[in-house]
């Protein structure tokens, strides 16, 4: 019960979820040929996705508990669970939708971008926490 609680919380994080594996595992055929996009920016995209969901899981967090307890094991929770996701998108895409490219890189982008988010929620922690 306390679980579903909880995931109620995470209803944006979640959707974006959804949403993040919907594009990673689209095809997208002859976009990259098609001038709209330069070399790298799929690198970009997955930083962007992984920061947001990063900043939403953290958003969640602190309104189910209804403060802004700064605790380490919810940042490694998070950092864990966006971990897996990323990894897990990178496996779809290396078996199931051969059409795209599963890449390290790609990872990398992910975690870089929860990396970011974990400083800005700590950075932003900080400074509610010395007024």
């Amino acid at each position: 019960m306390q679980l579903i609680k909880e995931l109620k919380y995470q209803a944006w994080a979640i959707a974006w979820t959804v949403l993040i594996l919907i594009f990673c595992c689209m095809r997208t055929d002859g976009a990259s040929s098609s001038g709209l996009f330069f070399e790298g920016f799929d690198k970009l995209v997955h930083l962007g996705f992984f920061y947001v969901l990063t900043v939403l899981m953290f958003y969640g967090k602190i309104n189910y508990q209804h403060n802004y307890r700064f605790r380490s094991l919810t940042i490694f929770k998070i950092i864990l669970i966006t971990a897996g996701i990323g990894a897990g998108i990178e496996f779809l895409q290396a078996t199931f939708f051969t059409y795209r490219s599963a890449e390290w890189w790609d990872f990398g982008c992910d975690m870089i971008g929860v990396m970011m988010g974990v400083f800005s929620y700590v950075l932003l922690h900080k400074m509610d926490y010395e007024k």
